[in-house]
């Protein structure tokens, strides 16, 4: 379009050269030429640039080799360990959070999986989200080929246990194991088996889940790393130990059976606690009583024996004295206390009178 145009013509921005879109005047001619000019050289510049050129090849091929050899630089972050492989190959180092480089693909690979992550591994019974069902879901289902064992004293148990554990080295988690999962839950199945068919199912049912859950531990994690699985067992939860449901009725019932037992050794031993005592104190008691009586006696017949000795002595000393004071002595004791009448033997008694009443008249006398 033209638009150098008459300024008597009906011009689209008025009337007169001042309403011309590029100025007025000649000024309107000298930008045109200016913007014009500035065209002409950009396309002349631009093509003077040959994409085939050897100079332009090499930038070219310098900046591309430069972006491969950036690709080389990864990111480890605080939770993950990396894994770098060459053409494929694990070279057997893992690196550890920051950043490394390593060669760029595809001659090297890198690998950050998560080491932090806690996994769980259900044996015996599989769990709502085991079976695909939402984290509210409480639905559960026993796998009873999986939860049946044989404890030591040949009953059967149904355990069913939780494994959580997370990974140690993630080269040997990734690479050594085909299936680091599947080989986790079949060794913690079998230490299990193992641990339970040493001890009895009493003892499994009562004060010896605790032991278990760390016996099976430890062994596991021997097992797990003689096979350099890169793996670091947190916990074994017993999450049931029961007998099968086939027998539960009849177990319940040796339970009420050996309960009642425990009651009534209970009773019998808090009577045995109330009886032995008293029985203990009472014979304690008769056994200090014979022995004070027994000190009693033996001092008292040491005594009669001094007194006989001391006695006889005397009647060696002085014989008719000795007789004369046994004699009152003797005298003292049987006529002592007792009510008596004394008559003289001269006139044969006919002086008293046969049917007097010589007693009740002293004790007249004397009331």
């Amino acid at each position: 379009m033209n638009w150098n145009i008459n300024k008597n013509d009906n011009n689209p921005w008025g009337s007169g050269g001042n309403n011309n879109p590029w100025g007025s005047g000649n000024g309107s001619s000298n930008n045109r030429g200016d913007f014009e000019d500035s065209i002409k050289k950009a396309r002349d510049r631009f093509g003077k640039f040959k994409f085939g050129g050897r100079r332009n090849f090499s930038i070219f091929f310098v900046i591309a080799i430069l972006l491969w050899l950036a690709t080389g630089f990864y990111r480890v972050e605080p939770d993950e360990q990396g894994i770098e492989l060459l053409f494929g190959k694990w070279n057997g180092q893992t690196t550890e959070p920051g950043l490394h480089y390593f060669f760029p693909t595809p001659i090297g690979q890198t690998v950050t999986p998560k080491v932090e992550v806690i996994r769980k591994i259900n044996v015996g019974f599989r769990s709502a989200s085991d079976l695909g069902f939402g984290s509210n879901s409480s639905a559960e289902r026993k796998v009873i080929e999986e939860s049946l064992m044989l404890t030591g004293d040949q009953n059967i148990a149904d355990v069913a246990f939780t494994v959580l554990f997370k990974i140690k080295d993630a080269g040997n988690f990734l690479f050594k194991l085909r299936n680091p999962e599947l080989t986790v839950k079949d060794m913690s199945e079998s230490v299990v088996r193992e641990v339970v068919g040493q001890r009895d199912l009493q003892f499994l049912l009562t004060e010896g889940r605790q032991e278990v859950e760390q016996v099976v531990r430890n062994e596991l994690q021997i097992v797990l790393d003689s096979y350099e699985s890169g793996v670091l067992v947190q916990s074994v939860q017993l999450q049931s130990v029961d007998p099968p449901d086939q027998v539960i009725d009849a177990f319940d019932e040796v339970q009420r059976a050996r309960q009642d037992k425990e009651r009534l050794v209970n009773e019998a031993n808090t009577y045995l606690n109330r009886i032995v005592p008293n029985a203990r104190g009472e014979a304690a008691k008769l056994v200090e009583a014979a022995t004070a009586y027994k000190e009693q006696v033996v001092k008292q017949a040491e005594g009669v024996a001094q007194n006989f000795i001391d006695v006889y002595n005397s009647y060696k000393d002085a014989k008719e004295v000795t007789k004369r004071r046994i004699y009152l002595e003797t005298l003292r004791e049987v006529l002592e206390g007792k009510n008596k009448i004394i008559l003289d033997d001269t006139g044969n008694g006919q002086g008293v009178v046969p049917y007097l009443p010589l007693n009740e008249l002293k004790n007249k006398g004397s009331n």
